[in-house]
């Protein structure tokens, strides 16, 4: 146990802890096991979809989410219990959707195929997220991940990246709190119904 802490760049208790007095690890450093481990949160958690809490433990895919991609969702056409399942290896609070990311403008952080969990409904106001990165949808449909700041105009919105041009005075329709991130590749590949479906353009945005 040891040893597999180490290999990781945990710890060296990590293992046993997470085992033997059962302390549940954040999703960093689950993922950086599993990783080293060869395998997937999916091949770990298996097929269960809820936790003895109770708790959801698979969160709707609702398809793709733009880093240095545009994302135009009005082409979607995604039921409300989402494209397919992702697994997660814990309970989550509250009612959450998933995003795969496409596009690299948010880079280290939120690479392309990486796997964002969001809140579905928006809980805070517009002015408690400036400076602060979340998934928006804009007035016209479009989906990204930005650092969001106060605009020139009245309810408009500044989207920032970190490597990619700002998109300037928008209205934002919603604003989706990010729960958590799994890296690309730390689960299965999604089994998509014909596809994640949206009109998908790579742009700088």
């Amino acid at each position: 146990m040891k040893s597999l802490s180490l290999a990781a760049g945990l710890n060296e208790s990590f293992v046993r802890d997470m085992l033997q007095r059962k302390r549940r690890p954040s999703l960093d450093k689950f993922s950086r096991l599993v990783a080293i481990l060869g395998t997937t949160v999916a091949d770990i958690m298996g097929e269960d979809s809820a936790g003895s809490d109770g708790g959801a433990r698979q969160v709707p895919l609702m398809g793709y989410i733009g880093a240095g991609a545009e994302v135009e969702p009005d082409f979607e056409q995604v039921p409300e219990e989402g494209l397919d399942q992702i697994p997660v290896p814990f309970a989550l609070p509250g009612d959450m959707i998933a995003f795969e990311v496409r596009g690299n403008s948010m880079l280290p952080q939120f690479r392309d195929g990486a796997v964002l969990i969001v809140f579905r409904e928006q809980r805070r106001s517009l002015e408690s997220f400036y400076g602060e990165e979340a998934a928006v949808r804009t007035s016209d449909g479009r989906r990204f991940i930005k650092t969001i700041f106060r605009g020139n105009q009245k309810d408009r919105v500044n989207l920032m990246s970190w490597n990619a041009q700002p998109i300037e005075n928008v209205h934002l329709a919603w604003v989706g709190e990010i729960f958590t991130v799994f890296p690309p590749k730390s689960l299965h590949r999604v089994a998509k119904q014909g596809g994640i479906q949206g009109n998908l353009r790579l742009k700088s945005a």
